[in-house]
């Protein structure tokens, strides 16, 4: 046994075994169980939780925001007189039940809707559009569920701020025209 065998073969014995290389025969204390990243899971699943905290906080704003648009892209009531002026027109004489509107953002496009005497609509068109076609004339026969349209362009009609106006006009009755008028920049 001076050779270091213990007489058990080349198996070291139990006063011989040491956990540490070198040997001090002292054994080595056991491995520690795993150890939770607690931080680490508690930022996983705190991001979900953000992100929808978020999305809850974006919803309120909207909804609890102004309703006032401010890029133009709605339809906004405007006088009558601005929507015709914008194609180079003013308001017949006799007009009534009118409704006019524009919507802005690229381009602009007002539109007026009315009724009017259906004697005084060949003398107003007459002298707002002189350059406009005939009813029956060329460019009028497209003219579907209307008496009588033509479109128009105004780009250097006398105060038109618009390139193109369209007309349509629909007899209701043996006294009523309905007009249907837009002016718009494309």
């Amino acid at each position: 046994m001076a050779d270091g065998r213990n007489g058990a073969g080349d198996r070291p014995g139990p006063q011989e075994r040491s956990a540490v290389p070198g040997g001090s025969g002292v054994p080595a204390p056991p491995p520690l169980p795993g150890r939770t990243r607690w931080g680490v899971v508690a930022a996983i699943l705190a991001l979900p939780v953000l992100l929808v905290a978020g999305l809850l906080v974006l919803i309120g704003v909207w909804v609890l925001s102004d309703d006032e648009e401010t890029d133009g892209t709605r339809l906004k009531e405007v006088p009558c007189a601005e929507a015709l002026a914008f194609g180079g027109a003013r308001m017949p004489a006799g007009a009534e039940d009118a409704t006019c509107t524009v919507q802005s953002w690229l381009d602009t496009n007002y539109q007026a809707d009315f009724r009017v005497p259906r004697a005084g609509v060949s003398a107003w068109l007459a002298d707002a559009y002189p350059e406009a076609p005939p009813p029956g004339g060329p460019g009028t026969q497209a003219c579907h569920g209307v008496d009588y349209c033509f479109q128009l362009d105004v780009t250097g009609h006398p105060g038109a701020q618009a390139y193109v106006v369209n007309v349509n006009v629909t007899y209701e009755n043996a006294e009523t025209a309905r007009v249907r008028y837009s002016a718009f920049t494309t």
